[in-house]
């Protein structure tokens, strides 16, 4: 597989493949993180997912799509390894394993959207921020003497588009638990300090 590759790096927002556009490729994340966003029919931005290091994006053919369903934007630098599409059945006979982790990524990655729909019809915009901030650190968290940095710059704004609400809103709770000693915020960086208190937010109930 890794020789019929080819690598390629992304600078920080470039975008590496775009909604709509034919699927000439899928790929594979070697270092850095990708923001997958959608964009409305009146041109707002929705955070779908973030990718990490080691995880493939742009696998419209195993969702038998030809063109790509979302934008996928470096959200730090990247490093990104690439196959042609048209080798994509070829790949998954010859590599039984990829082709059965592949399928359970794609069915994770579903569960998580039917998770995020009910979050945004059921939950308080809190509990969905908290959630943001949580899932955030469980996937990219990286330990340091404060506490669990959310290991790329992310911004208040980013947050909203990620949750559904506005970047008033987003900026007057991340204060607010920067205040109380929950987090720990600034210049586009959230260190989480008391987890705990933001699952129990996270999970509370009316």
């Amino acid at each position: 597989m890794l020789a019929r590759a080819v690598s390629s790096r992304h600078a920080k927002d470039a975008y590496i493949f775009r909604e709509g556009e034919e699927a000439h490729s899928f790929f594979l994340l070697l270092d850095g993180y990708v923001r997958v966003v959608k964009v409305t029919a009146v041109g707002e931005q929705v955070i779908v997912r973030y990718i990490a290091t080691g995880e493939l994006l742009g696998i419209a053919k195993a969702i038998g799509r030809d063109t790509y369903p979302a934008n996928a934007v470096a959200a730090a630098d990247c490093v990104v390894l690439a196959w042609p599409s048209h080798t994509w059945e070829s790949i998954v006979a010859a590599h039984p394993g990829f082709a059965t982790n592949t399928y359970a990524m794609v069915g994770k990655r579903l569960l998580d959207t039917q998770e995020r729909v009910i979050e945004l019809a059921t939950e308080r915009v809190e509990q969905r921020v908290a959630n943001a901030v949580l899932n955030l650190a469980r996937q990219t968290g990286r330990k340091t003497d404060d506490g669990i940095l959310i290991d790329f710059l992310i911004s208040r704004q980013d947050i909203s588009e990620m949750t559904g609400t506005t970047l008033h809103t987003v900026s007057r709770l991340l204060s607010g638990w920067d205040s109380k000693g929950w987090i720990k915020s600034g210049r586009q960086r959230i260190t989480l300090i008391e987890g705990h208190k933001l699952m129990t937010l996270a999970s509370a109930r009316d």
